[in-house]
């Protein structure tokens, strides 16, 4: 990979987005992880009308060290940032579901992922109503392995109005960072969603984001290893299409 053409490529993509829909500028998520800070740099780099919004909910990483890292992302691409903190906002949430949540359930797990899934969700409403109320695109985060494994919240962090990064995989994302400049403590600690204390994405997955990327460029891997992606690719195909609607 070319990567200062790549770059490039995708600055000149996202200043042409903005002329063509009249956007005034660019909001996205910034939990301090390696997509994020990629992609609010590539967006910076196109304007200088962006706003990076750290969203810390129940996690004690999300006030700590998701929260550094983020702040740190910020400064070394000029990006300011806000805090909106929607702990308050889950709890009540939840208050208001009451038993309702593990009413009928499918069972704990999936009930565990229900709320799990709330933080996404109340995260990517965030940046909506803020997005509006500026007349800003709302930028997505997902890299190409997470979408192929189907690794992201259905209308939560895989909902948006564009994506710079989406034909990335975890390597290629750690390449343009490293030539970015980016944080290195960014680029060197192990990729977690922090939904959840000592949570780690390829702990999470049972899955290498290595074998991931060898997966998705059509490389070998290991039969047992395939099959996991493969299965896990074919159980989270609804995610990447629309809604389906009569008659198909």
């Amino acid at each position: 990979m070319d990567i200062a053409k790549t770059i490039q490529e995708r600055v000149e993509w996202i200043k042409n987005l903005l002329a063509t829909t009249g956007a005034k500028g660019i909001i996205y998520g910034n939990s301090g992880g390696k997509d994020c800070t990629l992609v609010g740099a590539l967006s910076r780099m196109a304007t200088k009308n962006v706003l990076g919004v750290i969203m810390p909910c129940q996690s004690k990483q999300n006030y700590g060290s998701d929260m550094q890292d983020a702040f740190a992302a910020g400064e070394r691409f000029d990006i300011p940032q806000i805090v909106i903190d929607l702990t308050k906002v889950k709890e009540d949430f939840l208050s208001a579901l009451g038993d309702e949540l593990t009413k009928d359930s499918a069972g704990e797990h999936s009930v565990k992922m229900a709320g799990v899934n709330i933080n996404p969700r109340l995260r990517m409403t965030t940046l909506y109503a803020l997005g509006q109320a500026r007349g800003y695109l709302v930028a997505g985060t997902g890299n190409l392995d997470e979408t192929t494994l189907g690794y992201f919240t259905k209308w939560g962090d895989g909902a948006y109005d564009f994506n710079p990064i989406s034909d990335l995989n975890v390597e290629e994302v750690y390449a343009c960072l490293r030539y970015l400049n980016a944080p290195e403590n960014i680029v060197s600690k192990a990729p977690s969603a922090g939904l959840y204390p000592g949570q780690t994405d390829e702990q999470e997955l049972g899955i290498s984001y290595a074998d991931v990327d060898k997966y998705v460029r059509g490389l070998e891997v290991a039969p047992d290893v395939r099959a996991k992606i493969e299965k896990a690719e074919r159980s989270t195909a609804h995610k990447r299409r629309m809604p389906l609607v009569f008659p198909n």
